[in-house]
This record gives structure tokens, sequence and C-alpha cells, in this order.
């Protein structure tokens, strides 16, 4: 079977793909990443950014505008995105050193603080993105700001809304900004550091608004600790919630004087990254996460927490440490002196190592920073006279081969972008599984791959282990995993899988066979596989009836001795006959009867096998057939016939009698040979009531251009001579006419019968007359009595033909010794009492008449 599918398999493949070309399709060389593609670069945006304006100190960016401060007080905007480039000079009016300390500028690109540093203090100046003219925020005057938190959620061109700034001396405010007043709105110190006074180096904030309710997830750090806060409300009200609580911080060991926090958000994930002295920490942010009130208050929105060591990624130099940090969605940019290394957060592996090129400038000292613009999705570097610009080019497309290498394949597959990565995912899953032995777990992996492994290469394996079950799972799991054209492959498939099934059947039935019927936990459990597998087996033929080859599989399953599920597949199949030819054979005539009652079945095997149904089961069948309304009852004649002609126990109802008065009484049926047959049944009956009922009855009265009855009279009276059903030949031959003949039978049944029958003619007086001479010869030729009493009855007798006889009409039929004054004498004394009963006859006459035929007293 296997050697027959590859041949099948291989031809039908002839114009796919092969893997190398499918990887060559996807850009991928032998399904492995190519090297000399890199995921960042670095350009030289700007040479001499700080346009001689003095040596670069800081840098912010946001929706792609660069704000740039330098050591002599000037702040210069450069904007990409079509903006205005301008450079504003911080240091008017005031002598000495002018250095701008630090810039902030809001995602939106929009609102910028710059702090200048000067003999006098601190100031901080705020400017507008459309403004040539910075403006002194007097309330932050003498604050050393080092750190800025924008509400990135609720910020506006008009306001920076509620903004956090970190200061020098350990303190948290709120400030907000509006542009057209040009000033800030108010400031509110939010938090201060007591225990341990260390200056606030870097800050983020997030929120999540539901309904009209805002929650805050604050992160603060220092250069040895990271602060969490959250709560709902105000800025105000959710720090306030911390004066009565303990506040939640992370310390680490080490010195890190340029310490940084970075988040990053987008769409459902957010993560954050702390520079610390002892590496990188950094985790998931919860950002659906409700306020704590334990002590452990991050543990609310802060998860996956790790930390990556430096010493990882500087080996062969112990105790350097990055000079700044960025975060993108899959790594970590750190800058180590004039190169940056790009770390993947998951793997913690390093990537890639950016150069710059710095040649054209050797006076230019290490690179300072590095810097974020969110909006854009860009990062940049910096140093003293230049600006470069570090381009991502899809940096998630190896995320899945990080994935599979560390075997989280559920997110391996999360990142795969074609059908090849999914099938290296699914391999590595299976090939695990298989060499673990956990066979049907390789087959299911096994049967989602299409080009790492061919599907004889896969089966074989299979086999070469002696697991036909895992293989029957790898077979039905692939039949899944084709489409519509591959029809010929399908086939091929479940075919294999019937057999696979029906050998795995066949082996528990040897196998319960070997525990010698005994009642043990083990029959128990192999009894219960087989009835699963058997189940199992039925489903799979409904689901692939239509691919399965019929005669193939009819064939097979039969080879097996599998008679009950060849049955059942060739119900599927509508192979109705078959199906019912089985039941028969099995005496189960209720099902072959459900069967013939669905409505796809053709009438025409109602008949074939009504003749074996009628003598299996006579009530069920009859039944049944009573209940259709698409048969014909002429065409059921041979299997009533049939099942008549046998012999029936006394107390057993006519199945055959009870279905043809069905058709003739409910149906009004008109067919002669249904009435004939009916006739039939009746006559051999020893109850001779039924049969005159149905001679009888005129079942065409009153239907237009119909007989009154559709029976054969002729035939008929054949057959109630042959079985000596007198009275219905009585009535025959009355309906006939033959009044003669009715009239002389009856006198041999019953006189009383044939008055009746003579009193019938009323329209014909000679033949009336006649027919009453033949009851009155008959009366008195039987009579045995006295002389007196014979000529006594002959005087009622010729009162009952209500004067159409008289006394010397009947005077021949009595013996010669009869004397005329015997007659005279009692017509003398009995002449009254004659002419009441005469007067009684002909009243009740008729009543009598109907009463004689149909009851045959």
């Amino acid at each position: 079977m296997l050697e027959d599918w590859a041949s099948l398999h291989s031809s039908s493949e002839s114009g796919s793909h092969t893997i190398n070309e499918y990887a060559e399709a996807y850009g991928i060389s032998g399904g492995q990443k190519n090297m000399e593609s890199h995921i960042f670069s670095v350009d030289t945006l700007e040479r001499h950014a700080s346009k001689s304006h003095g040596v670069i100190t800081c840098m912010s960016a946001g929706n792609n505008a660069i704000l740039v401060g330098t050591n002599k007080g000037w702040l210069v905007r450069y904007d990409f995105g079509g903006g205005d480039n301008y450079e504003l000079d911080l240091s008017i009016s005031r002598t000495g050193d002018q250095t701008v300390h630090r810039v902030f500028v809001d995602p939106g690109g929009k609102h910028c603080l710059a702090i200048v540093l000067s003999s006098g203090g601190a100031e901080t100046y705020y400017t507008y993105a459309k403004w040539r003219k910075p403006r002194i925020l007097s309330k932050l005057k003498g604050l050393v700001i080092n750190a800025v938190a924008w509400n990135r959620q609720q910020i506006s061109e008009a306001s920076t809304r509620d903004i956090i700034i970190g200061t020098m001396g350990g303190q948290l405010y709120e400030v907000v900004v509006e542009e057209k007043d040009k000033k800030e709105k108010h400031l509110k110190l939010l938090f201060e550091l007591i225990e341990l006074k260390e200056p606030f180096v870097s800050l983020q904030m997030e929120t999540n608004a539901t309904g009209a309710t805002t929650r805050y997830y604050v992160m603060a750090s220092t250069p040895t600790r990271l602060y969490t806060f959250i709560g709902t409300g105000s800025l105000d009200v959710v720090f306030a919630a911390y004066a009565n609580r303990s506040i939640h911080f992370t310390e680490l060991p080490g010195e890190m004087p340029s310490s940084e926090l970075h988040f990053f958000v987008k769409q459902r994930q957010a993560d954050f990254a702390w520079l610390a002295g002892a590496g990188i920490y950094y985790g998931n942010l919860n950002l659906g996460a409700p306020q704590s009130g334990s002590s452990n208050g991050d543990d609310n929105f802060v998860e996956n927490k790790a930390l990556v060591e430096y010493s990882k990624l500087e080996k062969d130099r112990e105790g350097i440490k990055p000079h700044s940090l960025a975060l993108s969605e899959f790594h970590f940019l750190l800058l180590f002196e004039n190169k940056v290394k790009v770390v993947n957060k998951v793997s913690q592996k390093l990537i890639e190592e950016l150069q710059f090129d710095r040649e054209f400038d050797s006076s230019s000292r290490e690179i300072l920073g590095l810097c974020s613009d969110v909006t854009a999705g860009v990062f940049y570097a910096y140093d003293e006279n230049s600006i470069f610009e570090i381009s991502v080019h899809d940096e998630g497309q190896d995320m899945w081969q990080v994935y599979l290498d560390m075997k989280e394949y559920a997110a391996a597959l999360e990142h795969c972008r074609n059908t090849f990565q999914r099938d290296q995912v699914y391999s590595v899953q299976a090939e695990a599984a298989f060499s673990t032995k956990d066979f049907m777990r390789a087959a299911f992996f096994y049967a989602k791959t299409n080009y790492i492994m061919s599907f004889e290469e896969v089966a074989l394996k299979f086999v070469a282990a002696g697991e036909q079950d895992a293989l029957r799972t790898f077979l039905l799991r692939k039949l899944d995993n084709l489409g519509r054209e591959d029809r010929s492959q399908i086939t091929m498939i479940s075919t294999w899988a019937t057999e696979l099934y029906l050998d795995k059947i066949n082996r528990l039935l040897l196998d319960d066979d070997k525990q010698g019927g005994e009642t043990s936990s083990s029959s128990n459990e192999i009894n219960t596989k087989y009835r699963d597998t058997l189940r199992e087996f039925r489903d799979f033929l409904s689901d692939c009836k239509d691919v399965l080859d019929e005669a193939t599989t009819v064939k097979l399953i039969g080879s097996y001795g599998r008679v009950d599920e060849l049955v059942f597949f060739a119900s599927l199949k509508e192979q109705h006959e078959t199906v019912i030819h089985h039941y028969i054979q099995q005496g189960e005539t209720r099902k072959a009867l459900e069967v013939l009652q669905k409505p796809n079945v053709s009438p025409e095997l109602q008949y074939k096998f009504a003749p074996d149904l009628i003598m299996l089961d006579p009530y069920e069948t009859v039944e049944s057939w009573m209940a259709a309304s698409n048969l014909n009852p002429r065409r059921l004649i041979p299997a009533l016939m049939r099942y008549s002609s046998e012999p029936h126990t006394k107390d057993e109802a006519h199945e055959a009698i009870k279905y043809l008065e069905f058709c003739v009484q409910r149906l009004q049926n008109e067919d002669p040979a249904v009435h004939n047959l009916l006739l039939s049944l009746y006559t051999k009956q020893k109850d001779e009531s039924a049969l005159l009922r149905f001679l009888q009855c005129k079942y065409g009265k009153g239907r237009s251009g119909k007989p009154d009855i559709f029976y054969d009279p002729k035939y008929a009276l054949r057959l109630c001579l042959k079985e000596g059903r007198m009275r219905a030949c009585v009535y025959i031959y009355s309906m006939l006419g033959m009044h003669e003949a009715a009239v002389a039978l009856a006198l041999q049944v019953d006189p009383e019968l044939a008055m009746a029958e003579a009193d019938k003619v009323e329209d014909d007086e000679d033949l009336r007359k006649k027919l009453w001479l033949m009851v009155a010869k008959h009366v008195i030729e039987q009579e045995r009595g006295t002389k007196r009493e014979n000529i006594r009855k002959a005087i009622a007798f010729l009162k009952e033909t209500d004067g159409l006889l008289k006394i010397e009409d009947i005077l021949p039929f009595f013996p010669d010794f009869a004397l005329i004054d015997d007659f005279k004498l009692l017509e003398t004394k009995a002449k009254e009492t004659l002419m009441l009963i005469s007067l009684d006859l002909s009243i009740c006459r008729r009543e009598k008449l109907d009463k004689v035929l149909c009851s045959g007293t």
C-alpha cells in the first residue's frame, strides 16, 4: 500500500515546487536566515548638527522632529516631517557658560522643555513647534530637571496636559503648560525621596482610560533604584495614596551614572527596560492591571521580569557598561563607546553590531547617546557634532527562529511569515516528539508539514517503528490538510487509513480472544478500545464516503469479514439493495423496513423484497405498507398471495386481508385484481359474513363513470362454488339475474333464504309465481307430519305468498289421499287466524327478507 501511494504521490506532485524552490520564493536560502541581510542599519543624518553653536550636549526626538541642545545655550530644531527648522538662542542677556542640560520633546513633536544650566542656576524653557521665541517657566526656576514623563494618551497641540518632571533633588512634580498662555498652568509636588536622596534620572508614564476613570502606571528611576506607582483618579490623588503605604522599588547593585528607563508600547504589547548598574532589568507591563494595596505594588503591572548582565555582552572587556539604551519591539540597542550592540530581548543574544562612519571628523569624540522617536519608529545616536539615524528593517522577520531555538513553539508559530517557516516549526516539534517515543504527538505535527519531509519519508518512519496507530493518526491529520485539488492523494490515503482501521479492529478482537473470555480489567480495556475504534472507524467512513473508491472499499472491508461495516458503508453509499438484503438474511425486518421508508429509496425495492418481508414479519410489513404513500397495491399481490398460501394459526390476524381492506376502504382502490384477491381470501374464511358484506358493498356507487362493484361476479361465483360458500352463491346468482338458480340453491341452504330470493322479483309476476311454486313444492315435499298437519302448514305457506298462490296451485304437490274437505274444514276454522297472520306477514316480509340474507338464518 505504501509503495503504491508513493508512486501516485510522486506522479501527482510532478508540477509542485521543491523545497529549495519554495524557500527561494520566500527569499530564504535553505530555510535559514540570509546572513547578509541586517535588521538594523546606521547612516549619518546631519553633519555639524550644532550649526556652529558649540558642541551637542543632549538630544530628543518625536514624530520626525529632532531637537538638539548645545553647550553654548542654543536649541536647534530639525523637522523631517515637513515642518520648519530653526535655531533658538536660550542664553540671551546672560554671560558665562550657558549649557543646555536636557531637552525633552513630546511624542507628537510639538511641545519642548529645555533646561539650561548657568552660574545663576537652572532655567526651564518652553517652546512650541511654530514659535521662534522660547518662554521661561518661572515656577520651575532653580529646578534641575533630569526627566520628563509625557501623558501621550491625553496630550494635545494646545496643551501638554498633566506631565511629570523628575529633578536632581529627588522630587517628582506635576506640571501643565498651555501653548496659548505660554506659561505653566500649575506646579504640584507629587513625591519626594526622603530615605535615600538620589536624583531622578528617568521617567515613564502610561495611562489606561476606562469610561470616566483613568488609571496611571508610572515608573521612575534613580541611579540605583526603580520605583513603581499605580492608581486611579488624578496624578496628585495617585501619589497621595502612597503617603499611607510603602513605596515599592527595585534596587540593583552597581553604579550607573547614565541610568535610563524606556517603555515600548505597541497595541497589546507593552515592555519596559531599565539600564541599571547590574545589567538591563526588563519585563512586560500589564496595563490592564488594577491598583494593588500591598507593598509589592508593581506585581500588578510588571510581569516576566528578567536581568541581562553586561558580562554576557562584553565577554572580552569585563566591567564595561553601556552608555545609553534604546528599546524596540524585539531588541535592546546598547551604546558601547563608538558602536551599538543589538541584543534580542527574547534570546538575550547579541545579533548585530553597528559601526559609525566618523572618519570625516577625526576630532569627534565618542558617541554621546541614543534617543528614540517612538512615533516614527526610528532611533538616533549623536556625538558632539553629528546626528546618526538607526533604521529598523522588519525586526520581527527572524523571531520565529528565535522562539524555535528556545523551543517556545506556540510563539514561534505566531511569528511565522510563510508556510515554509511553519513547516520548520512543525518539523522540529515532530522530531522532538518522535525521539521521546511520543508517536501520536509526532504524527500530529508531521501531518502539518508540507515541504520539510515528504509524505513517504514520514510514513516509513512510523512503519519502521511499528507504530500503526500513529501512522493512522498521521494519515487522518494529513487528510485534514489536503485541498480538493489533491483528490487522488485523498483517495489513496483514505483507502490506506481504512485498511489500518480494519487491521486495528481485528487485532483487538484477537487480543480479546487471548484473554479467554475472562472478566478482567484487561479484557474490559480491550473491549472499550474495540468499541471506540469501531465507532471512530464508522465516523471515518461517514466523513470519507465521497472520496473512497466504492468497489475497492467494499472489497477491502469484505476481505476482513466485517459484514456490519460493509452494510454500514453500503448504506452511506446509498446501496440500499445490499443493505436490505443483509437485514433480511439476518431476520431484522424492522431495520430493512426502516431503510425502505427513507425518502430516497426507490419503491421498486419495496416490491422486490415484499415477499420476503411479509413472510418474516407480516404485521410490521403491512404496517409499513400502510404508512407508505407511493405504493401500487397491484404490484404487492404476489407477496400477498405467497403469504396467504401459508397456513396460519386460528388466532393470527390475516395481514393480507387487513392490507387489502385498507386499500379498498381507505385508499378507495379500484383495481379489479385487488378486489378479486380480497374476495378470494374472504372465501377461504370459515365465517361467511365478511364475504357477504363485501359482495353487497357497492364501492363504486356514486363515483362518476364507475361501476358499482370492481370484482368479477363470475369469478366470484366460481370461487364461492368451489369453496362451498352457498349463501354467497345465492347472492351472486340473484345479482346476475339467475333467480331460478338462486332459489334452487337457496332451498338447499335455507328455505327462508329461498323465500326471500323469490320475493325479490317484483316486475315479473309469472317468474315470481314460478319461484314461489318451487319453494312450495320443496316445502310440501319435505314435510313428514300427519295429513292434517301437512295441510295446515301448506295453508300457512300460502299466506306467505300474499295471495300470489292459491290452494289449487299447490294441490298437485300433495299425495293423492289428501281430501279437499280437509282443506275446506281447516280453512273455515282458521280463517280469522290466517287473516291476522297474513296481515302481519305483509308488514314484516321486507324486514324479514333483509334479515335472512344478512344473517343466513
